[in-house]
């Protein structure tokens, strides 16, 4: 039988957390599906344990490429998928097992709906679950204004979108290291013909894990200022009005990053970028307002986020 969905799992160097996502697939109530596991060059035994786990598992498929990064693992993975639907679950990410039944009905009931994602929770390290929780909910309602503020799906293993939005948008920027996922989104919303249908119940858990962080956060800022420019050279009349707003979002985003890795400097340095670009976000927006609070008084949320994520997490990038 033709698979509805393709779930296209990246996985790089990441031994430790691959079987726990592969096994949130296998247990999902929704049972038409393939799943696609690209493996990005690892160097650990990464490949053999995805091995091991499909001789046993006829619809999880080993694929196997030289290193090119997470958008040229997904658009590897998309390229051979059969699917009508396209689900995204990074290697080291969890689905709820009603995650795929619960899009497939939305997709399949409203051809109006482009892209279907839920409420998602962070989880620690070790899997434990914490109380950071992202609702999903945009920040208004153009899709365009609020996907330029704000990424609201909010992280990579989220999204479930019809194979067509590819062939009509294109694939994952592979010059893009980090905002792949934002730069894709913002591509559909453009197109000003798909809707997002976002599910209120937590379907998604994201694995804040130990990670090069400071470099990231670097790299998030100069890959989502180009994501930023290339969505204005494509619709400059709608996009240059939000551009203000827009940076002022990315800066609180950068400081609340920079605040969770305990780099209180640099999160006071992008607090203060952000204000200066439009202040009004910290009156609107309650999490903008909590994130400003929580660097005023950052010795205080410093602990508190390591007694939360472990004391030697930080934020996933």
């Amino acid at each position: 039988m033709q698979p509805k969905v393709s779930v296209i799992v990246p996985a790089y160097n990441i031994s430790k957390y691959i079987l726990d996502a592969l096994h949130s697939i296998k247990k999902q109530t929704y049972q038409n599906y393939e799943v696609l596991i690209i493996d990005d060059g690892s160097l650990d035994e990464t490949p053999s344990i995805v091995e091991d786990f499909c001789k046993s598992n006829q619809k999880f498929k080993l694929l196997k490429k030289a290193n090119g990064g997470l958008s040229s693992a997904r658009n590897y993975g998309i390229d051979h998928a059969k699917g009508q639907y396209i689900a995204l679950l990074d290697g080291d990410d969890i689905y709820s097992k009603d995650k795929l039944a619960n899009h497939v009905v939305h997709l399949d009931n409203d051809p109006s709906i482009g892209v279907v994602y839920s409420a998602s929770k962070a989880i620690r390290d070790d899997g434990k679950p914490t109380f950071f929780v992202l609702s999903g909910k945009p920040l208004y309602k153009d899709l365009l204004t609020s996907l330029l503020c704000k990424n609201f799906i909010g992280h990579g293993s989220n999204g479930v979108f019809r194979r067509c939005l590819i062939d009509e948008v294109g694939n994952f920027d592979e010059s893009l290291p980090s905002s792949e996922d934002l730069d894709f989104w913002l591509r559909v919303a453009s197109t000003r013909r798909w809707k997002f249908h976002r599910e209120k119940a937590i379907l998604s858990y994201y694995r804040v894990r130990p990670s090069g962080l400071s470099f990231n956060i670097s790299r998030m800022r100069k890959c989502n200022e180009q994501v930023l420019s290339m969505a204005l050279d494509r619709a400059p009349k709608s996009v240059a009005p939000i551009l203000p707003k827009a940076h002022a979002y990315m800066f609180r985003y950068l400081a609340r990053l920079s605040l969770t890795s305990g780099d209180i400097p640099q999160a006071r340095e992008y607090i203060s970028k952000s204000l200066s670009y439009d202040r009004s976000i910290f009156i609107q927006d309650p999490r903008s307002l909590l994130t400003l609070i929580s660097i005023i008084i950052s010795p205080i949320t410093t602990v508190t986020l390591r007694r939360i994520l472990g004391s030697n997490s930080t934020a996933k990038p």
